[in-house]
């Protein structure tokens, strides 16, 4: 059975995702961000191998390597702020850098200095965007608490090519303005508060490690 409750959009293709192999997880978040990513970090159990790649919008002054401190500090995974280039490795958390874009290809990452999407840079919706088109089904998408529509159209993409969409309760989330913006555009395949999105990611790796 799928966890938690459903948005009123279905997903696509429901048996597909259930038989897939999860490859890859992917964060977003604004307003309220830190704190949400450092405790569903916390909730991840540590034998989950997926990397997991972090839009969070900073300020385009911030210091690199501050924000990726301060979530190393809820989990034993290594949290770095993402390299253009970079290769994924399993149990690693990859942050976008302020001021840059973070784009997922098959098996790495790239940095973009494009115009901002949605007031931001790094915007949610390029890395869902990015993650949909190089893992499609394979891909976990994950909107968290926020203040503006970024990440809908993102999560939208994401689910329209097979992946898997959680989205934080809206009366769970410090700023619900996210969340709600991505129920209303691309529904959801749970709505889930935030201390039961670490457990839903443990069961849907242990779907897909079933999968022969």
């Amino acid at each position: 059975m799928p966890i938690g409750s459903r948005s009123s959009t279905p997903p696509r293709s429901s048996t597909a995702r259930w038989l897939s192999l999860y490859e890859l997880i992917c964060i977003g978040a604004s307003w309220g961000g830190l704190q949400a990513m450092g405790q569903l970090l916390e909730d991840i159990p540590d034998d989950l191998e997926q990397p997991i790649v972090l839009a969070q919008h900073r300020h385009p002054d911030s210091v690199e390597g501050t924000f990726v401190q301060l979530l190393q500090q809820h989990t034993r995974r290594v949290v770095v702020d993402a390299d253009d280039k970079v290769q994924l490795e399993s149990r690693h958390v990859y942050a976008a850098p302020p001021n840059y874009h973070l784009l997922v290809e098959r098996g790495w990452l790239a940095l973009s200095v494009d115009a901002q999407v949605s007031h931001s840079r790094p915007s949610i919706d390029v890395l869902f965007e990015s993650a949909a088109h190089a893992y499609a089904e394979r891909v976990i998408g994950i909107i968290l608490t926020g203040a503006n529509d970024d990440g809908a159209r993102g999560l939208e993409a994401l689910r329209g090519r097979g992946g898997y969409g959680i989205v934080q309760d809206p009366e769970d989330a410090e700023a619900p303005v996210m969340p709600r913006a991505a129920l209303e555009r691309a529904g959801a395949d749970a709505v889930l508060p935030l201390a039961a999105i670490g457990p839903a990611l443990a069961e849907l790796a242990a779907a897909g490690r079933g999968v022969a």
